[in-house]
């Protein structure tokens, strides 16, 4: 059942390999905690609300934190709503779990305006195929905002320096266009003469110096190695760079909507509104908030 779901969810409902994988390894413990303690296999009518308690009582114990048990709940929602819809279970025991409340947690960003100084201070040798792409990974994550899994699935074809604009496939494989400035797209070039020389390139942008594309340890590696010493450590992370892109838009007096558009969030927990903005507008207030896209 399990594995029926997570196909459903991957090939229906468009969710992420990364979020597939979470579900994954959230019921394959359920599972494990059902069937050693002996009470049953995980089948449709077999789970109580208080079976379900059990396990996530015992998780508590072992000093899983409330983060992870949200979200371990939600997959147990997940799992039980798609058995209702699929096979005729009448209730869904996870629906009556509550959620642990949340730490209040500032995000951990850069400070204003720090980035793009940052960046003009990278190790940057033009011939240096690392320097120039780590420095450009850097770049983008702060001039666009885009998430770790974005850039590294990132085309280059869906790159265009001309226009100014990238298109990224986000979570449940939503496309949306983002556009940046001629500083980054003048960075892109650079990096694109050094990856022309590279053996069969994949169709990313952003590649190993074999040619083939990068995964998520070697992005936040390029990170880290860019910025150690210049940054607390804290803040060494592809989404610390997502905060600071939108921190400093909203600083630099972009409104709320344009910055969740440009995120690719569907709505934005403080304020829970989703009001559609053209992408003239969009575009006109990520040029005039966002360093990195301002003229000198």
């Amino acid at each position: 059942m399990i594995n029926e779901f997570l196909r459903y969810m991957e090939a229906e409902r468009g969710a992420s390999p990364l979020t597939v994988s979470a579900y994954r390894t959230d019921l394959k413990q359920w599972e494990r905690f059902a069937t050693d303690a002996g009470r049953y296999e995980l089948r449709p009518g077999t789970a109580t609300v208080s079976d379900l308690r059990l396990w996530i009582a015992s998780l508590s114990r072992q000093g899983i934190g409330a983060r992870s048990l949200r979200r371990k709940i939600q997959s147990l929602r997940s799992f039980f709503h798609f058995m209702m819809k699929r096979h005729g279970l009448k209730d869904n025991p996870a629906s009556e779990l509550a959620l642990p409340r949340m730490p209040a947690e500032l995000p951990v960003n850069i400070r204003p305006n720090e980035t793009a100084a940052l960046l003009d201070t990278a190790p940057d040798d033009p011939d240096d195929f690392l320097q120039v792409r780590n420095r450009l990974i850097i770049d983008i994550l702060y001039s666009t905002g885009i998430r770790c899994s974005e850039i590294m699935n990132l085309l280059d074809a869906e790159v265009d320096t001309r226009r100014g604009e990238l298109k990224v496939l986000g979570k449940r494989n939503k496309e949306r266009i983002v556009p940046f400035g001629p500083e980054l797209a003048q960075s892109i070039e650079c990096y694109r003469k050094l990856r022309r020389d590279l053996p069969s390139p994949a169709p990313q942008l952003l590649l190993r110096p074999d040619g083939r594309q990068l995964s998520r340890r070697q992005i936040y590696t390029a990170v880290h190695t860019t910025l150690q010493g210049n940054v607390h450590a804290a803040r060494l992370s592809p989404h610390v760079l997502r905060h600071s892109f939108a921190t400093d838009m909203l600083n630099g007096g972009a409104d709320i909507t344009s910055v969740q558009q440009l995120l690719g969030h569907s709505s934005l927990a403080t304020t829970q509104i989703y009001t559609h903005v053209s992408y003239k507008d969009l575009k006109r207030n990520y040029q005039l908030a966002h360093p990195r896209a301002q003229k000198h």
